[in-house]
């Protein structure tokens, strides 16, 4: 019993790390590519939001419609949105941007990114459910 355990525990943590993998790759693509305007860090907002909407739906179909898909949200919501989202990014451009005594602009990210992604993890959830249930 305790080699199943093991077992079952090392393919959880690699289907973690592989979809760990794959977002981190994703959002190092989202930062390359918007490298443009950098009065507000765009990029770590954009991947942000992508990344709870993503958790939204994710979330939805593997906790509500298949609650016994346990390897597939451990992959998707755990792996990929956990590994695509950057917390430690977003705290950091917040501090860069007051230590550079950008006070309103810091404001204005940490505001806009946390109520943004918000709306984005309930409009994931909640347009899942109504197209699923349509």
């Amino acid at each position: 019993m305790k080699s199943k355990c093991r077992r079952s525990a090392m393919s959880n943590y690699l289907l973690i790390f592989l979809g760990g993998g794959a977002g981190s790759l994703l959002r190092f693509a989202f930062s390359e590519w918007w490298s443009g305007d950098t009065t507000l860090p765009w990029a770590t907002m954009a991947a942000n939001t992508v990344a709870s909407l993503l958790l939204g739906i994710v979330l939805y179909f593997f906790l509500i419609v298949y609650p016994d898909k346990h390897s597939w949200r451990l992959l998707l919501a755990v792996g990929f949105c956990g590994g695509f989202s950057t917390f430690s990014t977003f705290s950091y451009e917040s501090f860069a941007l007051l230590a550079q005594q950008q006070y309103t602009l810091a404001v204005l990210h940490i505001a806009i990114s946390v109520l943004v992604c918000l709306i984005a993890v309930a409009i994931g959830w909640w347009g899942t459910q109504w197209v699923w249930n349509a």
